[in-house]
Order: C-alpha cells, then sequence, then structure tokens
C-alpha cells in the first residue's frame, strides 16, 4: 500500500491574520487552482463564508484532460489562525488528507502544505502517480506560489 506525501512551503510579506482571512475561506479555492482544473464549488459557497470544522465542500475538477469529477472534502480540524486539515470523503483519491499550516515569522508569514494521498487501482495508481499524479500536484502547488506572490507579494 503505497501513501505519498507532499509537503510545500511559501513566505508571504502578510500578516498571520491576512493570511488566515484569506485561506479560511473555501471561495478562494478556486483563485489558487490552475483555470485548467475548471475548479468549480458546487454547493453554494459564498465569498463572505469561513471554513469550519465538520463543513462539507462538494466540487467539480478537471484533474486531467476530458476527465471530470465530483470531490467531496469535509474540514475535519480548524484551529484559528494556526492551521486546517481537509479530508477527502469521495473523488478521485484513495484517501487524501491535506494540512494546511500557518506560522507568524519576522515580516511576514510562513506557509506550509503537508498532503497525504493514495491512489486507486494498486500498481497501476502507482505507475499513474510516477507518470502522471505527481508532477500534476507539483503543478497544483507551483500555480498557487506563484498566484499567492501575485496577490500579496514576495518575501525577500
Amino acid at each position: 500500500m503505497a501513501i505519498y506525501q507532499i509537503k510545500t512551503v511559501q513566505k508571504l510579506p502578510i500578516s498571520l491574520e491576512k493570511a488566515w482571512e484569506f485561506l479560511s475561506s473555501p471561495y478562494n479555492l478556486k483563485v489558487i487552482t490552475p483555470p485548467n482544473m475548471g475548479f468549480q464549488i458546487l454547493n453554494g459557497v459564498k465569498e463572505t463564508d469561513k471554513m469550519f470544522a465538520g463543513q462539507i465542500i462538494v466540487y467539480n475538477i478537471t484533474p486531467l484532460p476530458l476527465y471530470k469529477t465530483e470531490w467531496v472534502t469535509e474540514i475535519t480540524h480548524v484551529k484559528e489562525g494556526e492551521y486546517f486539515i481537509d479530508e477527502q470523503r469521495f473523488g478521485p483519491y484513495a484517501m487524501w488528507h491535506h494540512k494546511h499550516e500557518l506560522t507568524a515569522i519576522e515580516g511576514g508569514v510562513l506557509m506550509s502544505d503537508t498532503i497525504h494521498y493514495k491512489l486507486p487501482f494498486g500498481i497501476l495508481g502507482q505507475i499513474g502517480n510516477q507518470l502522471m499524479v505527481k508532477n500534476q500536484l507539483k503543478k497544483i502547488f507551483d500555480f498557487r506560489h506563484t498566484t499567492l506572490e501575485s496577490l500579496f507579494g514576495k518575501m525577500e
């Protein structure tokens, strides 16, 4: 059984409060997701909504060309201003656990994301991870990194 991990970190020249305000809005997921993924929230989350433990978010994504799927995640833990965790309930992964952490640092905030995931289809899923999935996830987080820098500036 192969469980994969991806960890990313980014420093932004904004306050912890501003970073939390942006990231704790499910509406902003669309802003930091590459447009070619066709991200669309289906359950009526508004721009002013804030996430909470137990919240279910239903959305469509197109992770691969010509493959559109519904993804259901639950926000399982929220510690205001520090971290939140989303877990897949239904979707393209056999398992998905994503911890978003924020830490105040001198001159800004350190954001870190730790994702643990498992693919379906046994050995075929492992091959798919090597050929495609891990690179796709890297591209998603590269897009997020660039987008957040364009919104909030680059930390020197």
